[in-house]
C-alpha cells in the first residue's frame, strides 16, 4: 500500500476500559464477540461478512484503520482485502498479485505469529497505507489448520497496543476465523447446490438437457412470448426403427447413435433461447423461440438430412442402411390463458403423421388427430 499525499491527523482515541479492569474488558469483549457472531450468521455472502466485522471494529474500538485480508486457496498471495475505518487507505492492498513474500502482513502469514510494530516509519516491512497511522497490530486469522488471512488493525498512537489491547483483537480473529469458515462453507454449499441442480437437469447418456429441464423451459417460453406475442415451435425427433438397431447391433451401438444424434441435432440450437432435450428413449425435442411454421419445417428438413449423411450404420432398419429420423413439427403462437401442453400434442401429432408416411421424413400436424402407432 503506496502512501499518498494526506495531511496527518492525530485522531482522539476512544477510550477503551482501563488497564486492570478486567470486568471492563470481559465485558466489551464478550459485546464484540457477539457482534461479530450476528455479523457471520447474517451476511448474505462472505464480502458481506467482511464487512460488517471491520465495520463493528471501528464503531466499537478507537482503532483508525480495520482490515481483512484474505489469502487464496494456495495461501501463496493475498487476493482480497476489505477494510473500514476514520482514515482514509491510500491505494488499499497491492492489487491482485500481492504474495506473501511482501510486507508486514506477509510476514505475519510467513510466522503465522500475532505482530505488533510500534514503530511503523522504521519497520522494514510495514507498507504504508496512510501518514498518520503511528502503530500496526497483525492477528493471523487460523480456522484449525487452514490460515484464511489476517486481521490488521492501525492506531494513530504508539502506544495504543498495551497487551489488554492485543488480547482482545487475538480474540477477535479468533471469532473471525470461524465466522470465515462457516461463511465459506455456505459459499461452497451454494455452489455445490447449483452444480448438482445443474447435474440434475442434463441427461446421463446424451449430455443435453432432460425431460425435467426442458418441460421448465417450455414454461418459461411460453410465458415469455405470450408477453411478446411471438411464435414458439417445437421438433420432436426419433429414431426411425431404434428397437431393431438394438437388437441388431447391441446397446452400446444404440447408445452410441444417440450420442452421435444428439450431437447433430444441437447444431441446430442457433439462438440462445434454444434447447435441445432428451424427450424419452430415442426421441429428443428441439425448442425453439420466435420460430413460425415455415421456418421450424425448413430447420427439420435440414436436420433430417443431416441425420442421414452422419452415415450411423443401421443393418436392419426398414427405411435405409444408416440411422434416420422422422420428425414432427408445430408452432404456434403462445397465449397466457392456454396450455403449453397443446403444443406438443401438436408436435406428438405431427410425429405420428411423419411415422404413417413413411418415416424419415418431416410433417405438420395433420387436420384429424393421426391414433398412436407402435413404433
Amino acid at each position: 500500500m503506496a502512501s499518498g499525499d494526506h495531511n496527518p491527523v492525530q485522531l482522539p482515541a476512544r477510550a477503551l476500559p482501563p488497564a486492570g479492569d478486567g470486568d471492563g474488558h470481559s465485558a466489551m469483549l464478550a459485546e464484540i464477540l457477539a457482534q461479530v457472531s450476528r455479523e457471520a450468521l447474517q451476511g448474505e455472502d462472505l464480502d458481506a461478512v467482511l464487512r460488517g466485522i471491520v465495520d463493528c471494529l471501528v464503531q466499537r474500538l478507537p482503532v483508525a484503520i480495520a482490515s481483512i485480508i484474505l489469502l487464496n486457496d494456495a495461501g501463496t498471495h493475498f487476493e482480497r482485502e476489505v477494510y473500514a475505518g476514520e482514515l482514509l487507505l491510500m491505494n488499499p492492498g497491492l492489487g491482485n498479485d500481492w504474495p506473501v513474500t511482501i510486507g508486514a502482513a506477509g510476514r505475519c502469514v510467513r510466522g503465522g505469529e500475532p505482530i505488533l510494530i510500534t514503530d511503523v516509519d522504521n519497520d522494514p516491512d510495514y507498507v504504508s497505507g496512510n501518514p498518520s497511522v503511528k502503530a500496526e497490530y497483525m492477528v493471523p486469522i487460523r480456522h484449525r489448520l487452514r490460515l484464511h488471512g489476517v486481521l490488521n488493525i492501525e492506531s494513530t498512537h504508539a502506544d495504543f497496543f498495551s497487551p489488554d489491547t492485543r488480547a482482545v483483537f487475538d480474540a477477535v480473529a479468533l471469532q473471525i476465523a470461524g465466522a470465515i469458515h462457516l461463511a465459506r462453507m455456505a459459499d461452497e454449499l451454494e455452489i455445490a447446490n447449483r452444480t448438482l441442480r445443474q447435474l440434475s437437469m442434463i441427461d446421463g447418456l446424451t449430455g443435453i438437457a432432460n425431460r425435467r429441464r426442458f418441460d421448465e423451459q417450455l414454461l418459461a417460453s411460453w410465458a415469455r412470448l405470450a408477453e411478446e406475442a411471438q411464435p414458439l415451435a417445437l421438433l420432436l425427433v426419433d429414431a426411425d426403427c431404434f428397437k431393431k438397431l438394438n437388437d441388431a447391433s447391441g446397446h452400446l451401438h444404440g447408445d452410441e447413435c444417440l450420442r452421435r444424434l444428439a450431437r447433430v441435432c444441437q447444431l441446430f440450437t442457433e439462438a440462445e433461447d434454444d434447447l435441445l432435450a432428451r424427450y424419452g428413449g430415442e426421441e429428443l425435442v428441439l425448442l425453439l423461440p420466435r420460430r413460425d411454421d415455415a421456418t421450424a419445417r425448413a430447420i427439420g428438413e435440414r436436420l433430417r438430412r443431416q441425420v442421414e449423411l452422419a452415415g450411423m450404420v443401421h443393418p436392419d432398419s426398414c427405411v435405409a442402411s444408416v440411422v434416420t429420423v422422422s420428425v414432427g413439427v408445430a408452432a404456434m403462437t403462445p397465449q397466457a390463458a392456454q396450455s403449453p401442453d397443446q403444443l406438443i400434442a401438436a408436435a406428438d401429432a405431427a410425429l405420428y403423421a411423419a411415422k404413417a408416411g413413411g418415416r424419415n421424413r418431416v410433417e405438420p400436424p395433420p387436420e384429424t388427430a393421426v391414433p398412436p402407432l407402435l413404433i
